[in-house]
């Protein structure tokens, strides 16, 4: 399994709404519930290209 470094994305608000985004491995984009713990190891990954990723930030 690969190891993503998550970062919460810019794209989350105050209100909880919150995703984290991982960037550093290439072709692919993986974004995750903020609140997903570290000892939950198989919590749902989204996995999408950057150019998916790019299409979905520019279409908010």
């Amino acid at each position: 399994m690969p190891e993503f470094d998550f970062v919460k994305s810019s794209y989350s608000n105050a209100g909880g709404e919150c995703v984290e985004v991982a960037r550093n491995l290439p072709r692919v984009v993986a974004v995750r519930d903020s609140k997903t713990p570290p000892e939950a190891p198989n919590a749902p990954i989204l996995h999408l290209s950057p150019t998916a990723w790019r299409h979905f930030t520019a279409a908010q």
